[in-house]
């Protein structure tokens, strides 16, 4: 059972990885966190691992993501092995003790974890990487894949592969909820005149915060996963006046289809 956030593919082309080489099941944190009624009960088969796959947001997990983690109930939980990978565009701070730290109030024990390098996409900051980059970076993270995979289905514990950066405890405890506070912020999101109301937006937006009326319109969610900016087909939709000259990414080995929210 792999759980995972993705807003360009990045992440979603990890879990699936992980997935199909462990015979494993996915279930999307949004499309989850998004359904009505919802009780988060989840009944587990025997000896099944349980994952979590994401990106790092300014050096923690989205927002979204620990939320799960506080509503999560497990059916015939025995000790059941935990995972987590973040991939990240060079390092996760304390992105792992964060979670480690959630799943612990939850009576679960983090047993391994990983950072995967991936191409760049957060725009806002900088920019995309060149394609001979995404491309150097799409083949490691493969090469990284194998390995994990091997260590999930070998259930080895406390194997912890992660790429830290300097000062992590400043980057996660001060940095990241300086950008958790404007991250919500979505005025600053608006579509140029060449949008084609096409809807592709509203329905990638792990908030569901977009609605397409002619254009589209946000609400006051959101979590910076930028879907919207990057999986527009015709770039349309920008944040501020920075991304205007910016490249677009998305995850080669993802298709827009899949990166769809289901509410």
């Amino acid at each position: 059972m792999i759980f995972y956030f993705s807003g360009t593919g990045n992440s979603l082309q990890v879990a699936k990885s992980i997935a199909e080489d462990n015979d494993d099941r996915l279930i999307s944190i949004a499309a989850e966190m998004n359904k009505k009624d919802a009780d988060f009960n989840y009944t587990l088969k025997d000896n099944e691992v349980i994952g979590f796959v994401y990106p790092v947001y300014a050096w923690a997990p989205p927002k979204m993501v620990i939320e799960l983690i506080e509503k999560l109930k497990f059916n015939n939980y025995k000790d059941n092995y935990i995972f987590s990978v973040a991939t990240c565009g060079a390092n996760i701070g304390n992105t792992m003790k964060v979670l480690g730290d959630a799943l612990e109030k939850k009576n679960l024990n983090l047993n391994s974890g990983f950072s995967i390098e991936m191409p760049n996409n957060y725009i806002i900051m900088g920019n995309v990487d060149s394609k001979e980059i995404e491309k150097k970076k799409l083949l490691a993270a493969e090469e990284s894949l194998k390995n994990i995979n091997k260590v999930i289905k070998e259930r080895k514990k406390n194997v912890f592969q992660i790429t830290k950066g300097a000062m992590p405890g400043l980057l996660t405890g001060v940095i990241n909820p300086l950008f958790a506070k404007g991250a919500a912020n979505t005025k600053k999101f608006y579509a140029k005149d060449n949008c084609t109301g096409c809807g592709i937006c509203e329905s990638v937006c792990n908030c569901k915060t977009i609605k397409v009326e002619g254009k589209p319109k946000w609400g006051k969610v959101c979590t910076q996963c930028l879907a919207c900016i990057h999986l527009c087909p015709v770039g349309a939709i920008q944040y501020g006046k920075g991304t205007e000259s910016k490249g677009r990414y998305k995850n080669p080995n993802i298709t827009v289809e899949e990166m769809k929210v289901n509410s």
